[in-house]
């Protein structure tokens, strides 16, 4: 179970690091994205190169960031059965959907990807429009963010036989206290509240 455990660590810390990269690049997004739009309005100039930079950096976010958002437990659930249930039983249906649909939906996508990248690489794919860029580099973006999902798979799935076997916390809880859902279902119910108390006072 040591061994599994380092694993873990192992994993949480590289997909951390990465979480922390695409934050920044985030950032970079942004301000070439604002920098596109001003010269294309101020000086009616524009470039498909940094259009697609753009792109690029999109898809780069939105892939590498999966298997991040995965093991900070901040991906959608549709978990309304599940919440009625005992915790071992929400943790065994966790075990459940990572061992019969994540990973193998994720190994198939990846299996699929690695030649799509291979052939882009091997034949120097160049974007079609003019002044674009080559392709390969976006291409592989894809095996890799399915890889980092396999591998915080494989973490999340380590936490889950953990915690059933009283070695582990709660692979469930949401990193930073309550999960994003709560917090709007909350936010909801304040405004509900406050209109409630406004109506009251009008009448």
């Amino acid at each position: 179970m040591n061994i599994l455990f380092s694993l873990s660590k192992a994993i949480d810390a590289l997909l951390n690091a990465i979480g922390r990269v695409v934050i920044w690049l985030t950032l970079v997004v942004v301000l070439i994205s604002a920098g596109n739009a001003v010269i294309r309005k101020v000086l009616h100039v524009s470039s498909n190169g940094w259009l697609e930079i753009q792109w690029y950096l999109f898809g780069a976010i939105f892939l590498l960031a999966a298997g991040y958002t995965f093991l900070k437990n901040e991906h959608v659930r549709v978990d309304i059965i599940s919440q009625t249930l005992s915790k071992r039983a929400q943790i065994m249906i966790e075990i459940f959907g990572v061992l019969f649909f994540m990973l193998p939906a994720c190994l198939l996508l990846l299996d699929l990807s690695i030649p799509f990248f291979i052939q882009s690489f091997v034949t120097a794919e160049q974007s079609s429009n003019a002044g674009g860029l080559i392709r390969w580099p976006v291409k592989l973006l894809i095996p890799i963010g399915f890889f980092l999902l396999v591998l915080a798979a494989i973490s999340h799935l380590i936490k889950c036989v953990a915690y059933l076997a009283g070695k582990g916390p709660d692979p469930l809880a949401p990193a930073h206290g309550k999960t994003a859902e709560q917090l709007l279902a909350e936010e909801i119910a304040r405004e509900a509240q406050q209109k409630e108390i406004e109506q009251k006072a009008g009448k």
